[in-house]
């Protein structure tokens, strides 16, 4: 037999399979691609770019090896086109503007001055009104720092100047403005039902009871600590009997905020407008509330346009950085590396729910909430619809457990919002220890969402007919059966 020559006409032939054959499996480079990821975002780059230079990097590195090849990097037009497209993510400017208009208005030191008026005589009476108008102030804007920020320079010198302690009024605060993370309409439901893909009106609904439940539950810790000890919140015996005139300025100041609240969420719920025209609906009536009080200059309108614009654009570019690092990670197969480990857990839902919450609790230590809706949502959304998970309370679950994240000592950005704005004498200690019950009543909450689900799920819609349907179906006629034939074959 006729033998070729070694480095003969054989080379060429190996060379090209070796071109075409990756270097790294893309079970392997997923991984790598990851970790690196992590890497570039421990050192401090900004997260949207360095979503892009990541993606960027291993989607060459993918078409050089042959993972894929480069029409694939096309697609990422297309998923651009889907995210301008996207009524939830239209929803976004909307909001937020309404609530920095809003809060350039002032109606949150308006309505917490009121309240404050209105409950002098009682012990904790700030503390009630700093979480109704935290509740509010964290529902108008959506995110947790300004809710913070804004409260802590508000409310945080009345209380300590009134003699309360510095534990529980920072405490308060804090709680109040992690509320913004689940409080509907808030903007981190509506990024978690974009990249959950479900409806954006169901996580709401699903979110509005929760929502109250915790209030509920601040509330009551608040009024049972300042009972037992007055003298942690005493009340402010300067005054009198709360007058009617008290009276109807809080429910002034309060029922303006809360009655635009609950008519943009009326509007939703009920398919009288999608979550965007209620958004701009909102927004027309701050506009108009501003012009009522006479707050609405031209200059702080121009720094709410501002604002907003720049803070959408930033969610936007981290959006798109994040669709172009999702496409090159599936290109890699990245989802069936998810799904493998994730298979190295006890089967159920349980386990892995639990693995998502300690997992998500454990980063947002260190990353924003946009990092870890863009990022490590989408990673572990198809493994929990793969094991049948509710995904309307699973989003529920997300957002209360970020929230319980943020309130943590000493990683929490709530608790690093507050420090940034609390006076000299207050203590970091204070905050931290403060911050500890409020805490443990989030995760109190956790623990009642999961044993009782059906408080953050909504039930599918019943299966109705109509009278014409009913008509139609009682008008059909059986079908036929075929007759056996008439000579069977005789069984043994």
């Amino acid at each position: 037999m006729h033998r070729l020559p070694r480095g003969g006409g054989a080379g060429p032939a190996r060379c090209a399979n070796r071109a075409r054959r990756p270097s790294m499996s893309p079970e392997l480079i997923a991984p790598v691609m990851f970790g690196t990821l992590v890497v570039v975002l421990m050192a401090g780059f900004p997260v949207a770019f360095s979503l892009a230079a990541v993606a960027a990097v291993f989607g060459i590195a993918g078409v050089v090896s042959g993972a894929f090849t480069a029409p694939f990097l096309l697609n990422m037009p297309l998923r651009v086109q889907g995210v301008f497209n996207s009524d939830n993510f239209l929803a976004i400017p909307m909001f937020v503007l309404m609530g920095l208009i809003l809060e350039r208005t002032g109606i949150a030191e308006d309505t917490l001055l009121a309240l404050g008026r209105l409950f002098r005589k009682q012990p904790g009476g700030l503390l009630v009104a700093t979480l109704v108008v935290g509740s509010l102030l964290s529902a108008i804007t959506g995110f947790v720092s300004a809710s913070v920020i804004a409260m802590g320079l508000i409310a945080l010198p009345t209380m300590l100047k009134a003699g309360y302690d510095a534990k529980l009024a920072t405490g308060s605060i804090a709680a109040a403005g992690t509320l913004a993370q689940m409080l509907p309409p808030s903007l981190v439901l509506i990024v978690l039902a974009e990249q959950v893909e479900v409806p954006l009106v169901e996580i709401f609904h699903a979110a509005l009871l929760p929502s109250a439940m915790l209030v509920g539950l601040y509330l009551v810790y608040v009024v049972a600590a300042t009972r037992w000890r007055p003298g942690l919140a005493p009340p402010l015996m300067d005054g009198a009997t709360a007058s009617v005139s008290a009276w109807k300025e809080a429910a002034v100041a309060a029922g303006v905020p809360l009655a635009l609240i609950l008519a943009v969420l009326a509007s939703i719920f009920f398919g009288i407008a999608t979550p965007t025209e209620g958004g701009a609906v909102g927004v027309c009536a701050a506009l108009l509330i501003g012009l009522a009080k006479r707050r609405l200059s031209r200059q702080r309108l121009s720094e709410a346009l501002t604002n907003a614009g720049v803070l959408c654009s930033s969610v936007i570019f981290l959006l798109l950085g994040a669709s172009f690092f999702m496409l090159v990670f599936r290109g890699f197969d990245g989802q069936v590396w998810i799904e493998q480990l994730f298979a190295h857990l006890p089967q159920g839902q349980l386990p892995f729910l639990l693995f998502v919450c300690v997992g998500i609790f454990l980063l947002g230590f260190f990353l924003d909430f946009f990092e870890i809706a863009f990022i490590v949502v989408p990673l572990i959304a198809p493994v929990a619809r793969k094991l049948g998970i509710d995904m309307i309370w699973f989003t529920v679950i997300v957002a209360v457990v970020l929230q319980t994240s943020f309130m943590h000592p000493p990683f929490g950005i709530a608790l690093y919002n507050l420090r940034s704005v609390a006076p000299p004498e207050v203590r970091t200690s204070d905050i931290y220890l403060g911050a500890i019950p409020f805490l443990i009543l989030q995760m109190v909450m956790v623990g009642i969402l999961v044993a009782f689900p059906g408080i953050a799920s909504t039930p599918p819609p019943a299966a109705t007919l109509t009278d014409k349907q009913v008509e139609d179906a009682l008008r059909q006629t059986p079908e036929p059966t075929a007759e056996p034939p008439s000579d069977p074959i005789p069984t043994k």
